[in-house]
């Protein structure tokens, strides 16, 4: 990776840049992604929200919500994940989802949900939900459900639809 890539966390100052990084990377058809429904209305940055920055300029992120399934608190929705063409072959996709998970687990989260091609996630730990266990709003494969327990066991007590949280307050908000 570039020695003048920086990732830190995402600030709320971020949204315009993370919201124009997503254009150029996911095009007009973004909205549809599972994550957009998830947070439709919302808008936040979670506390798990980091991007990489080459110099003042946002090159790559990973957005994460504080989500509810089924009711039960304690999840995050990873995703998506955006890296920029012009640093796609720095593996900045990679560092930003080991430490968003590295984050979430840091801050409590007991699992960690997407909706994802099990083949690249399944190398940072992801397995595929049991069919109709954990479910989005609008259509998704549910094949494409994948999770991390942070906490051993954790899956077993999420079933049903994922919601976005409002963010959990933090010293810095």
């Amino acid at each position: 990776m570039s020695p003048s890539i920086v990732v830190r966390k995402a600030l709320p100052e971020d949204l315009a840049a993370l919201s124009s990084l997503h254009a150029r990377v996911f095009g007009p058809g973004r909205f549809a992604r599972s994550a957009y429904r998830v947070r439709e209305g919302k808008g936040h940055i979670s506390r798990f929200c980091l991007v990489a920055c080459a110099g003042n300029e946002i090159v790559a992120s990973i957005r994460t919500t504080e989500v509810s399934i089924g009711g039960a608190t304690g999840a995050i929705l990873l995703g998506p994940v955006a890296v920029d063409a012009s640093h796609r072959s720095f593996g900045l996709g990679s560092k930003l989802i080991a430490a968003a998970l590295e984050a979430a687990r840091a801050g409590g989260a007991k699992l960690v949900v997407l909706v994802g091609d099990l083949p690249y996630y399944g190398r940072f730990g992801f397995k595929a939900v049991p069919m109709g266990q954990i479910t989005f709003p609008g259509p998704v494969d549910p094949a494409r459900i994948l999770a991390q327990e942070l906490e051993p066991g954790a899956l077993s007590g999420y079933s049903g639809l994922v919601v976005a949280e409002p963010p959990a307050k933090t010293p810095e908000n």
